[in-house]
């Protein structure tokens, strides 16, 4: 059952968001970045997207967490994720990092989990075959095509969290988030988020933004995943499909109010271990 102390805390934190406007710095992919700029200002963060090597330590000090998708990849953009990655974790600035695709490609594995060795990252965020595709070799975390049930993926996804030692986020028709102690679910979302790209790097971008001003990542990522999926609830309401909906989402995360968010955020404690 949703715990309405969990919705309240996700509230309280898009309100502090909306305080303190704070600036997210994105290296992410071409194909994202103008709606996730305008999903970031809907929510009432600064969003920036800045890329180049020479640049990216300099900016990153202005903000309050960096946002690493590798979505459009490249090797000179991976190094601009470390250089960025280290004066973050120099600067205790959270990151989050979005693995697009990890598993389809070496590139793509590869380059997420070189991330992950170098930098230490506060939360992962994807669904649950580029997430399960981090385990390294030895790892006791199931393949994602041995996992049927939602708590099968919790159980994997709480061994590769402490392995990891970070929190993941796990997205899908029920969001789970665990830190390998805690498991905590997210039940809003619409199906219509799934036929508009780059829903899912919105989501990254927006728990990115609630990590900025909540110290508890578990609770930073399922109060934004909350958040992103309550907007994609109402949208759909006047939506006559993925066109309108997309337009109609960005409306319904600036509308979204701390009331609203307290009313309507499903999150629930699954495990506490």
């Amino acid at each position: 059952m949703p715990d309405p102390v969990l919705g309240q805390r996700a509230a309280e934190t898009l309100e502090e968001v909306r305080q303190k406007k704070p600036l997210i710095h994105n290296i992410t992919n071409f194909v994202v970045m103008n709606y996730t700029a305008n999903a970031l200002l809907a929510c009432g963060a600064s969003p920036v997207m800045a890329h180049a090597a020479e640049e990216v330590a300099e900016m990153v000090a202005f903000a309050g967490a960096l946002v690493l998708n590798i979505g459009t990849l490249s090797t000179s953009w991976v190094d601009a994720m470390l250089t960025a990655g280290r004066k973050a974790n120099e600067l205790d600035i959270p990151i989050i990092l979005d693995p697009v695709g990890s598993g389809a490609t070496r590139l793509r594995t590869e380059s997420a989990r070189r991330l992950m060795d170098e930098l230490s990252i506060r939360v992962i965020r994807g669904n649950a075959s580029e997430v399960l595709s981090l385990a390294q070799e030895g790892s006791r975390t199931k393949g994602v095509d041995s996992i049927h049930r939602v708590e099968e993926a919790e159980a994997a996804a709480m061994t590769l969290a402490r392995e990891l030692r970070t929190t993941l986020a796990i997205t899908g028709p029920v969001d789970v988030i665990t830190d390998g102690r805690r498991v905590w679910r997210v039940l809003n979302g619409h199906e219509l988020m799934g036929y508009v790209t780059g829903t899912g790097c919105t989501a990254t971008a927006l728990i990115g933004a609630f990590l900025s001003v909540e110290t508890d990542p578990v609770a930073a990522a399922a109060g934004g995943l909350a958040y992103f999926g309550l907007a994609g609830e109402q949208a759909a309401v006047s939506a006559s499909g993925p066109g309108s909906f997309q337009m109609a989402l960005l409306d319904a995360l600036y509308r979204m109010d701390k009331d609203a968010l307290s009313r309507g955020a499903r999150i629930a404690s699954a495990r506490n271990l």
